[in-house]
């Protein structure tokens, strides 16, 4: 019986080589064929793709160039370019005691660019808002007291801490298509942050005081630039699909659509967070030459093999490069998917990851036994079973070595299954021009990070799994609350209080007795209560918020940590 399997997995004799037939094969060499006839010496070729190269560069620079001008806001001078999650206001105590670190709070304005697609950045990590929790979501706090989309908003105004350039999207002051410009102006304390769902984006209400508000001033002169990104895709894209109908050579087709998707991806599409271009521009060329030459390595063991000798250039347009946009512009393409990052915790944790994962394993599954079938066909399923055998044993042991995490990031995932992806079928040409688009967006966006992480790493500003400190039952008075907590467990020795989100209370062991009274002068507001340990300046994980009610009432903090 085994020695059947393994004959049996040689494969066919004579191997069945696979080659696409062209559909219409004179429609689809003619462009070829018209330039092999009016250029037909080799040197004349090279000039003519030269000139190629000046033409889409050229176009793709003067776009670029135009777009990263910030412009100008009339009174408030050039706008400074922000990413999508930037705020006014850190996170957990990261402002410091009653937010200094934070300052001004108010009689401040800021002008600001935004770029498009700013409704696609979420929170990936539980971010607490009074009582509740924000994760996987925009977070956006306060707005209008009203959803009509075309109103004015002389009364809109934000919490502190939400996205800049999300909050603009959500007021109608910037578009999340091409971004924008606009001015923030900063309206110190607030109360009652109104929730609210404008321009695709729903607020979160926040019922209490923060003192670091801001509004969006309407009705400016300006001449700002919008984010060129979709004009910059019409020329690039245009610019490959021109190159792959009319080249036959398999190198010049794969190099230039490599470079030309690289770049556009990393100075367009989907850029790294950066200050300014010249910045931008530096992180891209560190990043293009290490996955310049991974793409050397897979051209050469997969994507020749492919591609070499297909005459079906407008379907390989269709497919292949299809596929690889496809792949490339994932954070447009792929954003339907629930996952945002692959690791237990997220998968866990995230509302219908679950699900997408069994199906996406799933999917993987038959098409790899559609491959593994060509695969046989050409009597090439041993050696790549032996590959694959190789990489499974690799990534069980990333599994299994301590203390580090696998992390699969999709230019990994693009890796592993690109080596199945050779054989010259339809169906290949899809999967393999998806995979190259994967590589391409996640070496350019992120980098090579590393796919064995520490827990720390994968963690990022998430909870940190410490102890949470025992407060004792508070005791309640006409205008005050009083909170007491016993001496903190090694290695802690402090206590530190959030008020509203925001530290109002520090205390160290040895620096007064154990216990602080609050006080609040009017009873038109709940009050929330978190608390959490500190070692010197650092403070692990913070209890839910409990709730001082306006009646004078007081609600426990349920159990588990937050941050």
């Amino acid at each position: 019986m085994a020695r059947a399997v393994a004959d049996w997995s040689k494969g066919p004799e004579p191997p069945r080589k696979q080659k696409i037939t062209p559909y219409f094969p004179s429609i689809q060499e003619a462009p070829a064929k018209f330039i092999d006839k009016i250029l037909p010496k080799r040197a004349s070729k090279v000039g003519l793709l030269a000139f190629f190269y000046f033409c889409w560069l050229l176009t793709f620079t003067l776009l670029l160039n135009h777009s990263a001008q910030a412009g100008n806001i009339h009174g408030y001078g050039k706008p400074q370019s922000v990413w999508c999650g930037a705020s006014f206001w850190s996170p957990k105590n990261e402002c410091g005691l009653n937010g200094n670190r934070c300052r001004p709070f108010n009689n401040a304005s800021f002008a600001f660019r935004c770029p498009a697609n700013c409704k696609a950045t979420h929170v990936l990590n539980p971010r607490a808002v009074g009582d509740i929790e924000v994760n996987y979501k925009t977070f956006v706090i306060g707005g209008p007291t009203y959803s009509d989309e075309n109103s004015t908003l002389p009364e809109t105004v934000y919490r502190g801490d939400s996205f800049i350039c999300q909050a603009a999207i959500h007021s109608g002051i910037v578009g999340n298509d091409k971004g924008g410009c606009g001015v923030a102006l900063l309206t110190g304390e607030q109360t009652n942050f109104a929730s609210t769902k404008r321009h695709g984006i729903q607020s979160f209400s926040f019922d209490s005081s923060f003192p670091k508000s801001y509004t969006f001033l309407s009705g400016l002169s300006s001449e700002c630039v919008r984010d060129l990104r979709w004009p910059l895709l019409a020329v690039t894209c245009g610019f490959t699909a021109i190159l792959s109908v009319c080249t036959t050579s398999v190198p010049v087709f794969f190099s230039s659509v490599f470079v030309m998707l690289f770049f556009h991806v990393g100075l367009v599409s989907d850029p790294p967070n950066h200050s300014d271009y010249a910045s931008l521009t530096s992180i891209i060329i560190g990043r293009f030459l290490p996955a310049a030459f991974v793409a050397a390595v897979f051209y050469h063991y997969a994507i020749k093999h492919q591609l070499k000798g297909l005459t079906a250039n407008i379907e390989r347009t269709i497919i292949w490069l299809g596929g690889a946009w496809v792949g490339a512009l994932n954070n447009y393409t792929f954003t339907f998917i629930p996952i945002q990052r692959l690791t237990p915790h997220d998968i866990n944790a995230e509302p219908g990851a679950v699900l997408a994962l069994i199906l996406i394993v799933l999917i993987i599954f038959f098409i790899a036994v559609g491959q593994a079938w060509y695969l046989w066909q050409e009597g090439l399923l041993r050696k790549y079973l032996a590959i694959y055998s190789f990489m499974g044993a690799g990534l069980i042991l990333c599994v299994v070595l301590p203390p580090l995490n696998l992390r699969v990031h999709h230019y990994f995932l693009a890796l592993l299954l690109l080596p199945g992806t050779r054989t010259q079928t339809r169906l290949s040409l899809l999967y393999q021009g998806i995979l190259v688009g994967l590589f391409i967006n996640g070496t350019a966006r992120w980098g090579f990070d590393s796919i064995m992480q520490t827990t720390e790493e994968l963690r990022q500003d998430g909870q940190l799994g410490t102890i949470l400190p025992v407060i004792s039952t508070p005791v309640l008075g006409a205008s005050n609350i009083t909170f007491s907590w016993s001496k903190p467990p090694p290695p802690y020795d402090g206590i530190s209080v959030l008020v509203n989100d925001v530290e109002r209370l520090r205390w160290y062991y040895g620096e007064g007795s154990p216990d602080h009274t609050f006080y609040r002068y009017d009873g038109v507001e709940r009050e929330y209560y978190r608390f959490g340990y500190m070692t010197g300046s650092q403070t692990g994980d913070y209890t839910k918020a409990g709730i001082w009610e306006t009646d004078g009432g007081w609600i426990p903090m349920k159990p588990g940590p937050s941050r």
